[in-house]
């Protein structure tokens, strides 16, 4: 198989026939750097050798009422994890500067819960309008559950730039992932953000049982939505989770999925996200061939790698940081991370 060919299709902006990306999941793993080359194409004309970090902060964690099988957070999860309410402004600001410390260009803040609450949009959108007077040049992402048109032009008022709905898996398979409410519900909150002027923020998440055509069909969905931002996660199998026996991806595995999201949506930001360290392992560093951005720190209610690992990685690959050297606007304030 020509990978080059499927560069050129990608950055032609023409559609890439479904056995070619069929054929590229299932290609020899000793063709990983030939496929990651012609990857990096692509990602290159969009991102050049730029890498944009992002800071995740786990703002409202557990006790969320859906049965979503991979979370650590859901009503059917028995994993050990810090529970507790939307947290202060003041925890808020300091994350935010954690994350300015860091170089990182957008901070991402997630609600466990089938959605916001009007109160929860008033509190959120006040942190907001904090963050945003503190630190204007960073990009702020919120991530709350299934959302309404008015809900997601409340948040944009406050300043928010981004909304995040993951749709995780392809339609097919959804209902053995989750029966508390459907993939059309998750379809329907990306239209609600993208018409209220949020910038749409949806990825995936590999190792829960789906087929090559499920990944597929996941990755031409996501190119017909017109989504920005393209998180994607890697299973992490938490221990208490019904999910807690996943995964079964190899490194090779996961490293041409990321070059297959590449190659649909030749100009989305294309994210390593949950799990890297996980299923890259040691060949973390050749997912940024494909990929122009990875969250750095912890995740929800798992650690990640440590800032400076992932910066010595960027670095010692030739890549540069997106708008490293940006000084805060006001200096980092400690704050307890609430992480187990």
């Amino acid at each position: 198989m020509n990978y080059e060919t499927l560069a050129d299709l990608a950055l032609e902006g023409k559609e890439i026939p479904r056995q070619d990306l069929r054929s590229l999941l299932r290609a020899p793993d000793d063709d990983v750097l030939a496929v990651l080359q012609a990857a990096f194409r692509v990602r290159r004309a969009a991102f050049g050798k730029r890498v944009k970090l992002n800071y995740l902060l786990n703002a409202k964690s557990g006790l969320c009422p859906e049965d979503c099988g991979y979370c650590s957070q859901s009503k059917v999860s028995e994993a050990d994890i810090d529970s507790y309410p939307f947290l202060s402004d003041k925890e808020i600001l300091a994350a935010a500067g954690r994350a300015v410390n860091l170089s990182a260009r957008r901070l991402c803040l997630v609600n466990s819960g089938r959605g916001p609450t009007d109160g929860e949009i008033r509190a959120i959108s006040g942190a907001v309008e904090k963050v945003r007077e503190t630190y204007p040049s960073l990009e702020i992402c919120v991530c709350l559950g299934l959302l309404g048109e008015d809900k997601a032009g409340a948040l944009k008022a406050a300043g928010v730039d981004a909304y995040n709905h993951n749709l995780n898996t392809a339609e097919s398979r959804y209902p053995s992932i989750c029966s508390t409410h459907t993939y059309r519900d998750r379809v329907e909150t990306l239209k609600a953000a993208k018409k209220s002027g949020l910038s749409p923020c949806s990825g995936c998440l590999f190792g829960m049982g789906e087929t090559d055509d499920e990944i597929v069909d996941l990755a031409e969905t996501l190119g017909r939505t017109g989504v920005d931002s393209i998180p994607l996660n890697f299973l992490i199998p938490i221990p208490g989770t019904p999910l807690e026996g996943g995964g079964g991806l190899t490194p090779q595995k996961c490293l041409k999925i990321l070059c297959l999201f590449r190659f649909v949506n030749p100009k989305s930001e294309v994210r390593v996200a949950g799990g890297r360290e996980v299923h890259l392992r040691w060949l973390q560093p050749l997912g940024l061939y494909a990929a122009n951005s990875i969250f750095i720190g912890d995740y929800l209610t798992t650690k990640g790698q440590k800032p400076e690992s992932d910066i010595a990685m960027i670095r010692d690959l030739g890549f540069e940081i997106e708008g490293a050297g940006v000084p805060a606007a006001a200096p980092e304030e400690e704050f307890a991370v609430r992480l187990k």
